[in-house]
């Protein structure tokens, strides 16, 4: 290959440090009214605790959760039988009977009891995610309830992760902040007037069930104790509220409140704890208040935003004008359907979606399950678990790009405790080594199939998630952490090596029984989910045992291994372009039940998979296309947001735009109260709908938005992919690339400007030139070089702390 050379001509006048990011004020939505319905409540978290004000004026509700507070128990839901059936399953699958195989699995290839309640697992052993309470705070005004409000603003503040309220009414300006916070690791709320001893209120704690609330000298304290779905006795949990009045006032105590009179300003400190770590409950949530009642609000709140910024303050992006940022936010997404742009919305969408993982995990603790952390029932939809055939994927999906990588560690270290169980149910209904799971998890370790074949029978989980424990590795390149998960992806691979089985039909080794996840085929007039092989198991399979033998070989680990996992996976079945020209999505043409179905799962290998791309699979990326086309834009809210990431893969910027501006369809019509029933969109506080809410769809359409901006997954670092005509101009800093770099980026009519790379360890870095390369200056750690160039692609070995600057 010809090599070229490109010189830097150090230019005095140019200046080639990171791009500067031009911030109008901090980030933030508002509303000009109280919430209405709980999807007007803005969500405040620090990955343990969260609280959801609606901001009412006579009465105030505060939604109040913990990650942990789940009710179901451990159980043991392998059907001890559904290992003999298992050659019965397969023989009818490979004589083309899947109709049968399917009804044979339905009666005896399902787990054993209840399963999660077919999604309402609040009273089984499954359990499911709760609220854990209201706090609510009732206020009496100076000259009574009737008195006319005026000014009213309701916001959150992603950028200090602080929610607010301000009103005026009978004469006084009431103002109200509230916080999570990331320091001492409780919710504060904090009141003011702007006239002495306008203060008055009582505050109390409620949930549905399972509840009691009692005051403890000054504290008011609430406990309880979930069912375990077993015997009744399970989780334990308790909350504490402590109220401070720096400037006066009196503090009276009932058996169930505590009443505020005459105040000026008041400090409402609220902890929360389960047992779930191993802890006493009403010890912790008073040591919590203990720790930080010595503080003024101006330290806590100093303090929290410190902790928070450490965070948040890694990635800036600007897409262009915020013009609309005065609206409030129901009325700035009618308008950005309407009028079809809005820059600063969309830079304050991929933030709020940063702002959400922040919130909703944190190391030590527990992923974001399907709602993150924030629910407001007994009964979550779908019991607010981790759906593992993409849900808790996408949730995961910005971590590592949007430079959070070490918020990748709370669902790493979930999949490292699923392996004991998941041992298990290999054996019991495959007789096989290694780990398995299929869709559903929660806390108690479940991993054995679902209640329905239909969609219980997805067996690529584990290995879905070892691409996450693999990908955290390639952007930290921390050897000493692949050292620890390497027995977790090797046990995934052992799996499929005793798993896979050969079809007599066209020689490929296929998982069988497996699924496309939740999607259909028709056969002799039934709807079959059952079948041996589907393209997205072998995509998955294929990326696992690559990434297993190349884990290996950097450990210098189990070469007979990686030598049987490179033969068996040159024995899967290779993704497949059907008679019309798109992904086939089983090993035969089946019609398609539903040809718009929301899982397009047979795209694996587009995203978050690497195995199709534009330039190495051309004809692949082609039907992948059409696959895209057929399948259609409009969806659920997250599986839209899956499109988002396709068509940034493929490079087509404005069709990933079109998907955003199809996310971003009010779900709740401006001024109504309920969803509009189309399906898909986004809540008023700019939650993701399904609907009902699923937050999957947040983290997916941020990741999507990153990938229109930079790629890497392909090991080669890609400027501007699939940018829209939306975004002419813009910039962004702290976004990440496989190999742990850290880019910052200018552009200007859709070219780059300026860009610099910095180097987080060791790695050699591909950069694929845009067309504006012709003159190009380069520099690393400020200093001219001279780099190799391959077929118009960079090539540049960088030790830990370089820096890499280029004008173009």
């Amino acid at each position: 290959m010809k090599t070229l050379f490109i010189l830097l001509m150090t230019i005095a006048t140019v200046s080639c440090t990171m791009p500067a990011i031009n911030r109008n004020g901090e980030l933030a939505y508002h509303f000009n009214e109280p919430a209405r319905i709980w999807e007007e409540t803005l969500p405040l978290g620090n990955g343990r605790i969260g609280m959801m004000p609606d901001g009412g004026i006579d009465r105030e509700t505060f939604v109040l959760n913990e990650i942990s507070l789940w009710s179901g128990s451990r159980q043991d839901a392998d059907n001890p039988y559904a290992g003999r059936y298992l050659n019965s399953i397969r023989y009818l699958l490979f004589a083309g009977r899947n109709d049968e195989a399917q009804e044979l699995m339905y009666s005896t290839f399902v787990c054993k009891g209840e399963g999660s309640g077919h999604g309402a697992g609040a009273n089984v052993p499954y359990g499911c995610f709760q609220l854990l309470g209201n706090l609510v705070i009732d206020y009496a005004y100076r000259h009574g309830d009737n008195d006319a409000v005026s000014d009213y603003r309701r916001e959150l503040n992603i950028s200090n992760a602080i929610a607010s309220a301000s009103f005026r009414k009978g004469g006084v300006k009431y103002s109200r902040e509230a916080f999570t916070s990331f320091k001492d690791d409780i919710g504060i709320i904090h009141l003011t007037a702007d006239i002495d001893n306008a203060l008055n209120f009582a505050v109390s704690m409620n949930r549905p069930e399972c509840f009691y609330v009692k005051t403890f000298g000054k504290d008011l304290l609430m406990q309880g104790q979930l069912t375990s779905g077993n015997n009744g006795k399970g989780m334990k949990y308790a909350a504490g509220i402590r109220i401070i009045l720096p400037k006066g006032g009196t503090i009276l105590a009932s058996d169930t409140a505590l009443n505020v009179q005459n105040a000026t300003e008041a400090i409402i400190l609220t902890s929360m704890a389960t047992d779930y770590f191993g802890r006493n409950v009403e010890t912790e949530v008073l040591r919590l208040l203990d720790a930080s009642q010595s503080q003024d609000f101006q330290s806590l709140k100093n303090g929290h935003m410190e902790a928070y910024h450490e965070l948040f303050n890694r990635v800036e992006i600007n897409l262009g004008d915020d013009k609309k940022a005065n609206l409030p936010i129901p009325q700035r997404l009618e308008e950005f359907q309407s009028e079809g742009n809005d820059p600063g919305l969309a830079a304050l969408y991929f933030q709020f979606g940063r702002y959400l993982l922040i919130s909703s995990t944190r190391p030590g603790v527990l992923p974001p399950n399907l709602q993150g952390l924030w629910a407001n029932s007994i009964q979550t939809p779908w019991n607010g678990d981790y759906h593992l055939n993409i849900n808790l994927q996408m949730n995961l999906w910005p971590a590592e790009v949007c430079n959070l990588s070490e918020l990748h560690l709370p669902m790493i270290e979930w999949t490292k405790r699923q392996v004991s169980s998941g041992e298990r149910t290999a054996q019991v209904y495959y007789n096989a080594r290694g780990w398995v799971t299929h869709i559903l998890g929660n806390l108690w370790e479940y991993t054995a199939p679902g209640e329905h074949p239909s969609w219980g029978a997805t067996n690529t989980s584990a290995a879905w998630l070892c691409e996450h424990i693999y990908n955290h590795f390639l952007y930290s390149r921390d050897t000493t952490y692949l050292a620890d998960v390497y027995p977790v992806m090797r046990g995934a691979s052992l799996f499929f090596v005793d798993m896979l089985v050969e079809d007599p039909r066209n020689r490929f080794l296929v998982s069988a029984p497996t699924s496309s996840p939740e999607n259909a085929f028709v056969m002799n007039g039934k709807h079959v989910h059952t079948c041996a092989g589907s393209t997205m198991d072998n995509q998955i399979i294929r990326e696992l045992f690559a990434n297993t033998i190349e884990a290996a070989g950097i450990l210098g680990l189990d070469a007979d291994l990686r030598n049987e996992l490179a033969t068996m996976q040159s024995r899967l079945a290779p993704t497949s372009v059907g008679p019309d020209g798109r992904i086939m999505e089983w090993l035969e043409p089946y019609e398609e039940a539903e040809p718009h179905h929301r899982h397009v799962s047979h795209l694996y290998g587009l995203y978050p998979g690497n195995e199709i791309s534009v330039e190495k699979t051309p004809a692949l990326a082609e039907a992948a296309r059409k696959t895209l086309e057929a399948r259609g834009d409009k969806s659920t809210g997250w599986s839209m947001a899956w499109k988002i990431c396709f068509w940034a893969r493929l490079h087509d910027g404005n069709h990933a735009f079109k998907l955003f501006r199809d996310l971003l369809v009010p779900a709740v019509k401006y001024g109504e109260q309920k969803y509009n029933g189309e399906g898909g969109g986004t809540a008023p506080n700019l939650f993701c709908s399904h609907p009902p809410f699923q937050i999957d769809g947040n983290f997916g359409a941020a990741a999507g938005i990153a990938e229109m901006l930079l790629q890497s997954g392909s090991a080669t670092i890609e400027l501007l992919p699939a940018l829209p005509d939306a975004w002419k101009t813009g910039s962004f800093t702290g976004l990440k690339v496989v190999g742990g770099g850290e880019v910052a980026l200018k552009w200007s009519n859709k070219l780059p400007v300026t860009m610099s790379l910095k180097a987080t360890a060791p790695y050699s870095y591909k950069i694929k030139l845009p067309a504006n390369s012709s003159a190009l200056n380069i520099s690393i750690n400020q200093k001219s070089v001279s780099l190799p160039v391959y077929s118009g692609h960079l090539v540049v070995d960088m030790k830990k702390g370089d820096v890499l600057e280029l004008i173009f």
